[in-house]
């Protein structure tokens, strides 16, 4: 497994754990848009590209699902650090889905290279509320990691999830003075578009939209209700 010894695996269930689910925001509408062939290439490179952030952060890849991959990590402000990577470094591409990360911290039993528990559960739970470009964690992890060199931790309000009892507090987490990039996202497909080199630009209701292909201008300009607020 990438980023993880073979004699760690002693250690499998002692103590806790920190989970992270990194998917593809929008990835629906990508596939609707382009296809799943292409769809299918762009989340076998977010994948491998996760993959290589992994050594550097002790974190071990669990499996993939869909458009999402789960992974583990032992320490919580590794895995805090790994989540801002992989947005900072997938994010920042052009014509790339928007991507977004969840985690959150607890006991788990793993068996057979799987992961199983509470925790596994509400680290989904916490990547499905999260926006494109978010690294979203619970209280559990904002504990765990306690002080955070480089990057700051904002509260992100409280949510109720699925089969999860109490509202569970979630904070943001950001780079120390980060800013807000420069990329657009194309309105139909959700990918990710440098405004000065997108296929096509206009102005709909007073807002400008840039798009990464013809075809998206052409679906957009046929039904413009159908993308408008589109998430």
């Amino acid at each position: 497994m990438p980023g993880f010894r073979e004699d760690d695996r002693d250690m499998m269930d002692e103590g806790e754990h920190t989970f992270l689910f990194a998917d593809l925001a929008g990835f629906t509408a990508l596939t609707e848009a382009h296809g799943d062939e292409q769809a299918a290439e762009l989340a076998a490179e977010f994948f491998d590209s996760v993959r290589e952030l992994l050594p550097e952060h002790r974190a071990e890849a669990v499996k993939t699902i869909g458009d999402a991959i789960m992974l583990r990590c032992g320490d919580p402000r590794a895995a805090i650090t790994l989540g801002l990577r992989i947005v900072e470094e997938l994010g920042t591409r052009t014509r790339f889905p928007v991507v977004r990360v969840g985690m959150h911290t607890g006991p788990a039993i793993g068996r057979d290279g799987d992961w199983f528990g509470a925790a596994v559960n509400v680290a989904a739970r916490i990547s499905g509320v999260a926006g494109g470009d978010e690294v979203l964690l619970t209280e559990a992890t904002r504990q765990a990691a306690a002080e955070l060199e480089g990057a700051e931790l904002h509260r992100h309000g409280e949510r109720r999830l699925r089969n999860v009892k109490e509202p569970v507090r979630v904070y943001r987490a950001v780079r120390e003075g980060q800013h807000e990039r420069g990329l657009a996202i194309d309105p139909v497909c959700r990918m990710t578009v440098e405004p000065g080199q997108a296929a096509g630009n206009l102005t709909y209701q007073g807002i400008e939209y840039h798009f990464c292909s013809l075809e998206c201008v052409r679906a957009f300009l046929a039904s413009p209700e159908d993308y408008i607020g589109s998430e």
